[in-house]
């Protein structure tokens, strides 16, 4: 799949509640470009080349920047690194995930809480990347 580099694409779980508010308030600078938004769970040819790379959409969301593909806390990082601070949520995000240390230690909880509402919910896991 190509991409511009004015274009930032964010995968996040659209059956996970928290994920789904997430990628709904997100928003990026201008000077970054245009944001993408994809359910993991529809048809796309991104979703395509993540699983095709190997990357568990199960274990993380996907960020596609410049042709690169951040995966889970690198992803979420990424996304603080390039957003704006144009609501609450937008600013504490920026400031917990602005942190590599803090966003590799905190992300795992993330996934936790991501699973266990899935769980709750009924919903089954994405796996895109069969073990």
């Amino acid at each position: 799949m190509e991409s511009s580099n004015q274009t930032l694409w964010l995968v996040y779980d659209g059956y996970c509640p928290l994920c789904s508010a997430f990628a709904k308030r997100a928003s990026i600078r201008k000077a970054v470009g245009e944001l993408q938004i994809i359910n993991a769970r529809e048809e796309h040819p991104l979703i395509n080349e993540i699983t095709q790379q190997g990357i568990s959409l199960d274990e993380g969301l996907v960020v596609k920047y410049n042709d690169n593909l951040y995966h889970g806390a690198d992803a979420m990082h990424m996304l603080a690194m390039l957003s704006t601070d144009s609501d609450w949520l937008n600013k504490t995000s920026n400031l917990i995930f602005s942190s590599k240390l803090l966003t590799k230690i905190l992300y795992p909880f993330l996934r936790c809480g991501r699973n266990a509402l899935l769980w709750y919910n009924g919903r089954s896991q994405i796996n895109n990347v069969k073990q």
